[in-house]
């Protein structure tokens, strides 16, 4: 594994813990029905459907689209982020299968999805191409790609201007921890171009159709400054097979 994966692995098991209890408490949000509503703009309606979660952490999207009635897997880097989603699983008392896996050389047969979704994960991958052609491979024909990210190594320098709560992750995260996600950041930003115009191209090239991109959806998930505001404003892009 490359470097730079090991330390965006072992960056994410320190947070595990707390990152599965923030989840939960976002599962018991109104957080939980914005983010349905952002799914059922683009999934198929009326039968179950194979779900993706890339870089599930402690499992949020599997769990949230399991108990929505549909067969979900999660993928993740980090062990321990698969543990915890395990034991997210658990205590919402819904079935999600959990794997150790690298998003960008995922270990499916051709086809296997009807869709695959991830949430904050294309900005750590130093091979976005890599993993977005790994992507199409996987997905069924007719099948979507939602991924719900930021362009956060070209926005690190302006998070500071919105004054976030004190239960708010970025606020209860150790100095020392905050410059290692800001090092990481930066590192793997140096391989990447203008966001999300770059993944646009990105998606064309491995093969991707009728690729929308959504920069509402920031507004309408984040409506209100809590513990689980993002300070970056985030963008869906929707892309089809």
């Amino acid at each position: 594994m490359e470097l730079i994966k090991h330390r965006v692995a072992h960056y994410w098991s320190h947070r595990a813990e707390a990152f599965e209890a923030q989840r939960l408490r976002e599962y018991d949000s109104c957080k939980r029905e914005r983010w349905l509503a952002e799914f059922r703009r683009y999934l198929p309606q009326g039968r179950p459907l194979r779900i993706l979660d890339i870089g599930t952490g402690t499992g949020f999207f599997a769990c949230l689209l399991a108990a929505d009635g549909h067969e979900t897997v999660g993928i993740d880097l980090t062990p321990e982020m698969i543990r915890h989603a395990e034991h997210m699983a658990a205590v919402l008392g819904v079935h999600a299968d959990f794997r150790i896996m690298d998003a960008e050389n995922p270990a499916f047969a051709a086809e296997s999805f009807d869709v695959l979704v991830t949430r904050n994960l294309t900005w750590t991958l130093p091979h976005i191409e890599r993993a977005y052609r790994e992507w199409y491979r996987i997905l069924a024909p007719g099948g979507v790609l939602l991924n719900f990210d930021a362009d956060y190594s070209a926005a690190l320098d302006d998070e500071e201007e919105h004054e976030l709560p004190e239960d708010h992750a970025h606020k209860l995260v150790p100095d020392y921890m905050k410059e290692e996600n800001a090092a990481i950041t930066m590192e793997v930003g140096a391989y990447h171009e203008p966001r999300p115009q770059w993944d646009v191209q990105l998606l064309l090239a491995a093969g991707f159709e009728r690729i929308t991109v959504d920069t509402g959806v920031y507004r309408r998930i984040y409506a209100e400054v809590d513990e689980f505001f993002n300070p970056t404003p985030i963008f869906a892009i929707a892309a089809y097979k």
